[in-house]
Order: C-alpha cells, then sequence, then structure tokens
C-alpha cells in the first residue's frame, strides 16, 4: 500500500504493539508468534507494530527483526504491517531497506541509540531514513530523540512518506503544537506505556488512535476501551480505568521494565508459549504472575 493509504488506515482504528516470543534456547519463536496473531485475528484492528516497544526491538538482531516481519506478512496477509527500526542513521537505513524488501508497510522511527541529539542533527536522521525506503515512516518521540514541531513541520514538507507522529513523552505542549500545526498531513498515535491511562488527554491535544499493549492478552476489553474512546463515552472509560488499567498498571509499577515484561506474562496466562523477555528486562514474578492472573480474571 502507499504511504498514503497507510496513514489513512492507521487513523481508522485501534493499532496493535504484539511481544515478540522466544525458544528456550532464545531464538525468535515464529511459529507462537503466528499462532498468537491468529488467535487476536477476529479482532478488528487497524494494523501491527512488530518489533517495536513491547516486542522487544532493542533486544532484537536486524535479522531477527526482518524476520517478525516476514512472519507476521505471512500470518495476517491482509493486514498492514509496520516495524520497529531505529538506532544510528546508517543502521536505520539499512533496516528499513530490508524490512520493506520483506513485505513491510511502513516503519515506526524508534529513538537513535544512547547519546542525545541536537535538532538539525534529529532532522537529518529522519530525513535519510525517510529517503531510504518507500514505506510509510512514523516518527515517534521518545527518549533521546524527540523532534520539536518545527522540526517535524519541515520533515512533512520535504518527505512525501513521512506519515505519522507518535509520542511517548507526556509533553502535551508539543503534542498539540504538531496537531495543530499540522493538521491532517499526518496521522497521529498515541505511545504512552499502557496508552489507555493517558488516551483521554492526548485525545483533547488531538491524537485520536493510539497502539494497545494489553490487546496482547485482553483484546475485547482493548477493543471495548478503544470504541469508548472514539464515542467520547468517557464515563465507560473510566469504569474500565478502574477495574481493568489501574489494576494492571499497579502490577507493571513494581518495577522498571514491567511496561514490557507484563504484557508478556499476560500473553502466556492466556496460554501461549511466549517465553522470558530479553535481559536487560526481568520476568515477573511468579508471585506478580499470580497478581496479574487475578487483575485479568473473568476476563480470560
Amino acid at each position: 500500500m502507499t504511504p498514503t493509504e497507510l496513514r489513512d488506515i492507521i487513523r481508522s482504528g485501534l493499532l496493535s504493539f504484539p511481544v515478540t516470543p522466544f525458544e528456550d534456547n532464545d531464538r525468535f519463536n515464529d511459529r507462537a508468534f503466528a499462532a498468537h496473531l491468529e488467535w487476536l485475528s477476529p479482532h478488528k484492528i487497524a494494523g501491527l507494530i512488530v518489533a517495536g516497544g513491547t516486542g522487544e526491538f532493542f533486544s532484537l538482531a536486524p535479522a531477527e527483526v526482518v524476520d517478525v516481519v516476514r512472519t507476521a506478512r505471512a500470518a495476517q496477509p491482509g493486514q498492514p504491517v509496520i516495524a520497529g527500526c531505529g538506532y544510528g542513521t546508517r543502521m536505520a537505513c539499512d533496516l528499513a531497506r530490508e524490512i520493506e524488501a520483506a513485505g513491510g508497510d511502513g516503519i515506526l522511527l524508534l529513538p537513535h541509540y544512547l547519546i542525545g541529539a541536537p535538532q538539525d542533527g534529529i532532522e537529518a536522521h529522519i530525513r535519510a531514513v525517510c529517503n531510504s525506503t518507500n514505506m510509510g515512516v512514523i516518527v515517534y518521540n521518545r527518549g533521546s530523540s524527540v523532534v520539536a514541531a518545527e522540526t517535524l513541520a519541515r520533515l512533512a514538507d520535504a518527505c512525501d512518506n513521512l506519515i505519522g507522529f507518535k509520542d511517548g513523552t507526556g509533553d502535551i505542549d508539543t503534542v498539540k503544537r504538531i496537531t495543530v500545526g499540522l493538521g491532517d498531513r499526518l496521522a497521529y498515535v498515541g505511545g504512552m506505556p499502557t496508552h489507555e491511562l493517558f488516551a483521554q488527554a492526548y485525545r483533547g491535544a488531538g491524537v485520536d488512535t493510539y497502539s494497545s499493549a494489553v490487546f496482547n492478552f485482553i483484546p475485547e476489553t482493548a477493543l471495548k476501551f478503544h470504541a469508548a474512546f472514539v464515542a467520547g463515552d468517557d464515563t465507560t472509560c473510566e469504569e474500565l480505568l478502574r477495574a481493568v488499567y489501574y489494576p494492571f498498571a499497579k502490577v507493571r509499577d513494581r518495577k522498571t521494565g514491567y511496561a514490557v515484561s507484563a504484557i508478556k506474562a499476560g500473553v502466556a496466562l492466556r496460554g501461549f508459549d511466549t517465553g522470558p523477555v530479553r535481559s536487560p528486562l526481568t520476568d515477573l514474578t511468579d508471585a506478580e504472575r499470580e497478581m496479574l492472573g487475578e487483575v485479568i480474571g473473568d476476563l480470560r
């Protein structure tokens, strides 16, 4: 699909952020990944963001990212597949080309590695990645890579395949400046950890969709929340926040990195072979898994 087509699809619904399962020998488990995607497939979403933050992009080798894309494309041939992409400029450009060759429809450009950078450097990085591929590119503001509204506006003018902006910083002022300044030029995606906790606030800043990690293991609940969010049904959103999302966050917040580990544990509690998270992350303890099981409860 064209970048413009992908942009319009992204706007149409919830985005899924699937986990990446590993075998006991720490290899990517393509069979388990495909089985999990198949289980999720009856639930209508706008697209998959594979090998992203929840998919442990930061621990995957570039070849593994490509394998994840190929597996997702084969398992969900009719679903838009967006893949995590990042690190240094040359590595990100090479990986973008490989993702495209593997059948990806777009990339989520995660932060460059380790070092801070000035706006002109970030601009050059994003421009180079956009120029390296025909796919749609979504810029992700998070960590060491935070693009300013003025910088993103220049990039949107220069790069036709820059189709989206995702925020994981919580800086509503910058988000609002971007959505007001660029209007319909981009799709706007909420990207805070467990974004449902922030979705209503971001809606006021012009962000009308988001990626859901809990969709991995409670898809019906995730879609119920999203439907209420789209309808402006704040009563239902707040009921779900109290009943599900705040109790989940209580488990997630017990240790740094659990925003990924708790999601993977939730998928395992639904009966899928996920394997462990890769270091430097750590898995939930048995007691914490029991706590998470109680949160999921009848939702399973």
